[in-house]
């Protein structure tokens, strides 16, 4: 039956959990769902958390040595951080174009600018030191931060994930180098491992809608806490603003993935959304990249058919630099707070949003409140004031569901073009 694939599992329990935060705010449940219905959501999140390092290590260590040609594995990193940059690159020039033609600046009443900035002013602060920090780098800071001088300290914070990449990736040609029954032994224990990692993702991903329905429903609570109609008269007044932000993702999906696809593969778009819908979903739900990635590599790997090496390197390289959802929603929030501020920016303003915003892409990975704390560095560079982020602040947690999930569809789109490329595609199972 329909209603027991997993994707069709999640979306009733997003609904679920949407009409239970509204009568949660409407009824005063709101103690209640805090207490005993957010948890659940919580812990959801954590045992996803819990098995990305584990699921990254193993399964790519295998793939590592599954190659057997260190050549091909080079080859295979370089298209993979091209691809992404490029994606990213366009993925800012949409943003700039919709929010150019839209406006949404513009249509800010006076009262609600002032009204803003009051009510979040006092969340500024912290933003502009984590920025304050991105700054500090040096160009190259990124690289040598890959490299770690304590795996286990690495392994501790799934922020790490490119330094458990790194080790992952030495270990493999390690492995290789050995050779032998002793090489061999190794290959199986990690292969062995692989599949044990990936039974438990099976078994979280058993309460999966349960999680997504705790997850929404705190949500909705968080959000209009117990006056709807604050939170209702906020999405009216950014309504522009969110809607260019929509407008912009939706068209770098079908526009940049879709001719992707056309180029590279014979698979149909809407075979692509179908295979990695749960993925998607979850994403939205926990907002989080590196919590979806056990579930985003098990549906590229079954579902689109890319073999587990390339999945396995190109997933969590994505889930830490590939940020097109995000990158673009900083072409739009910068512009737009220059509009609302009576700011026009000029087209050598723009490009430097292009430079930075992909440069930021990578420096700012893995820092706590990333859009935003990399929205601060925009801002900064062309020059516009850092307190206009308190007129996005109130909806912000809504767009970044949203470009988190236009995040992970580009990391399972790279993944299906650099294994195209490759030629490392099998049969896939579409049917789930």
């Amino acid at each position: 039956m329909w209603y027991k694939k997993l994707h069709w599992q999640i979306i009733i329990g997003l609904i679920l959990g949407l009409i239970w935060g509204l009568i949660s705010a409407v009824a005063g449940f709101n103690e209640f769902t805090l207490d005993f219905i957010k948890p659940f959501g919580t812990i959801f999140i954590t045992l996803l958390k819990l098995i990305a390092v584990p699921l990254v290590l193993v399964s790519l260590v295998a793939g590592v040595t599954s190659l057997n040609d260190t050549a091909s594995l080079s080859r295979m990193g370089g298209k993979t951080v091209l691809i992404y940059l490029c994606t990213t690159v366009l993925a800012i020039t949409i943003g700039l174009a919709a929010v150019n033609l839209i406006k949404p600046g513009k249509a800010l009443p006076e009262a609600t600018k002032i009204e803003l900035q009051e009510t979040y002013k006092d969340n500024i602060g912290e933003r502009e030191e984590g920025a304050a920090k991105i700054q500090e780098r040096r160009p190259l800071d990124f690289l040598v931060e890959i490299v770690p001088e304590n795996f286990f300290a690495s392994a501790s914070k799934n922020a790490n994930m490119l330094q458990v990449v790194f080790v992952a990736i030495l270990l493999g040609i390690g492995i290789i180098k050995v050779g032998g029954k002793a090489g061999e032994t190794l290959v199986n224990v990690f292969d062995a491992f692989n599949d044990v990692i990936i039974k438990i993702v099976d078994l979280i991903m058993e309460v999966a809608p349960y999680g997504v329905f705790a997850l929404m429903a705190a949500l909705i609570v968080d959000l209009a806490g117990d006056d709807l109609a604050k939170a209702w008269g906020l999405l009216q007044a950014l309504g522009w603003y969110c809607l260019t932000v929509l407008i912009a993702l939706i068209i770098h999906v079908l526009l940049v993935y879709s001719s992707m696809f056309k180029i590279f593969s014979k698979m149909k778009l809407k075979d692509f959304f179908k295979a990695i819908q749960p993925a998607m979903l979850l994403g939205f739900s926990t907002s989080s990249s590196s919590a979806t990635l056990p579930v985003t590599m098990e549906r590229v790997e079954k579902n689109l058919g890319v073999d587990e090496e390339v999945a396995s390197f190109v997933l969590p390289i994505g889930a830490t630099i590939n940020m097109d959802g995000t990158s673009l929603y900083q072409a739009v929030a910068a512009v737009f707070i220059a509009q609302a501020l009576g700011m026009d920016l000029t087209i050598a303003q723009q490009l430097t949003i292009v430079l930075t915003a992909t440069l930021a892409s990578i420096g700012a990975a893995g820092v706590p409140g990333a859009g935003i704390v990399m929205l601060v560095v925009v801002l900064q560079a062309i020059q516009v004031p850092v307190a206009g982020i308190a007129l996005i602040l109130g909806v912000d947690r809504i767009l970044d569901m949203c470009r988190t999930t236009v995040n992970i569809t580009g990391d399972a789109a790279v993944s299906y073009t650099v294994a195209s490329l490759e030629g490392k595609l099998h049969e896939p199972d579409l049917e789930d």
